[in-house]
């Protein structure tokens, strides 16, 4: 896995408080605003707001302030198609990496699953056919319509 980093989710106690945060106080214009969730691009690099309860039952883990370690922040690695992100998690397992959840189709139309790393922070390693992700520089190349 070459190191690259396309997204940070992080889980929000308060989504409409977070979204005005980063919207009104700090301006950034989301690219992609939901009820659900707000996406906002940082140079080809996205960060994700997303409601901690939620961001941990999409991971299926306890609540955020349950005694799981989970800290209501994963890291994504996107990648172009679901073999890739098969490929992936088969090399990291055979090296021992702990897998969260393998991955599969995700209710947002992508495929995705998690592993941690030795601290337990979570990585999603990610398809999501809303993105062709820029194989040299690992970066978001572009935005298709959902």
């Amino acid at each position: 896995m070459r190191p690259a980093l396309t997204m940070i989710t992080l889980g929000v106690a308060d989504l409409p408080r977070a979204r005005a945060f980063y919207s009104e106080t700090l301006g950034w214009r989301p690219v992609l605003d939901l009820p659900e969730v707000v996406f906002y691009d940082l140079a080809g690099f996205r960060l994700a707001l997303f409601g901690e309860d939620a961001l941990a039952a999409d991971i299926g883990l306890p609540a955020a302030r349950a005694a799981t370690g989970f800290r209501g922040v994963t890291l994504a690695h996107n990648l172009n198609s679901r073999a890739a992100v098969d490929a992936l998690f088969s090399e990291l397992a055979a090296k021992g990496v702990h897998i969260v959840k393998p991955p599969q189709a995700a209710d947002w139309g992508g495929y995705s699953g998690y592993v941690a790393d030795p601290d337990g922070h979570l990585w999603e390693l990610a398809y999501n056919p809303a993105w062709r992700i820029d194989e040299a520089s690992g970066r978001v190349a572009e935005d298709r319509p959902l």
